[in-house]
């Protein structure tokens, strides 16, 4: 059975930093048969046109100092960074604005309700642990059942 994809199953929205107030976003996720398609589109970036880490964190709430809240990148199974569940690519920055379309099984779509997404300010190196030195929080939204 084909799932309807004008629905997703789950949606976080996107707020940014009080640094970055006119950073807003959604990432919506849809359940596939073969897994987890991940649909961001981003605006308000700080536009250095580079890349920023994009992650679902353990956190269910983006509240706290500096999204604080959002504790540490999802990580069920122990694995080293690059490769926790919740290890997205990267987004990359042009003019402001960043689109992201990625198919996963990292994850169930029951796995990551609850918990949240946040954008990072630079770029994920994929090397250092334990969440790859991508620099401070600078966006979040809680992931929600649609």
């Amino acid at each position: 059975m084909l799932v309807n994809q004008s629905r997703p199953g789950a949606v976080a929205y996107l707020r940014g930093s009080k640094d970055l107030p006119l950073l807003r976003g959604t990432v919506k996720f849809y359940q596939r048969p073969e897994g987890i398609l991940v649909v961001a589109e981003v605006s308000g970036l700080p536009g250095k046109d580079g890349f920023y880490g994009f992650h679902i964190h353990t956190g269910s709430s983006c509240a706290g100092a500096d999204f604080s809240e959002t504790l540490g990148h999802y990580n069920p199974a122990g694995a080293l960074h690059p490769k926790h569940a919740g290890d997205l690519p990267p987004l990359l920055d042009c003019n402001g604005r960043a689109f992201l379309q990625v198919l996963t099984d990292r994850f169930s779509l029951q796995d990551v309700l609850g918990r949240t997404v946040v954008i990072h300010s630079d770029a994920d190196d994929f090397t250092t642990q334990p969440a790859g030195n991508s620099g401070t929080k600078i966006a979040c939204g809680e992931i929600r059942r649609k």
